[in-house]
């Protein structure tokens, strides 16, 4: 299962109304975000989601790609929308059941990180 899929599933799980935005492109033969760094939008009541999934090792290279986007400023500066990062990675202790954990990393518009606590799915 992809990072994507994960996000999908755990959203969904959530109560958000969920989409793709990530769209494979024949022509040049790569993924392409809706505005370069949105894989998912997701939205509860007035909260719209903006959310970028990757490995866990690559948070922080998606957190640098998001912040170089000149949308991201756009898309922040409405107080209903947020920008989030998924960090999918098997976790657990040693001798322990590996199961997969999403570590949450929410992006605002004055460059603060303000992440939630990881949740096994």
């Amino acid at each position: 299962m992809s990072p994507t899929q994960r996000s999908l599933a755990k959203l969904r799980a959530e109560g958000w109304l969920v989409g793709i935005t990530e769209k494979w492109n024949p022509y040049a033969r790569i993924r392409q975000d809706l505005f370069g760094f949105i894989d998912l939008i997701a939205i509860k009541g007035d909260v719209v989601l903006a959310i970028q999934t990757t490995s866990g090792a690559n948070v922080s290279k998606r957190i640098a790609k998001i912040r170089d986007n000149p949308v991201f400023l756009k898309w922040v500066q409405a107080p209903s929308r947020q920008v989030h990062v998924h960090g999918w990675s098997k976790r657990g202790g040693r001798g322990e059941r590996k199961v997969w954990t999403c570590r949450v990393v929410r992006l605002t518009v004055n460059a603060d990180i303000v992440e939630s606590p990881a949740t096994d799915t």
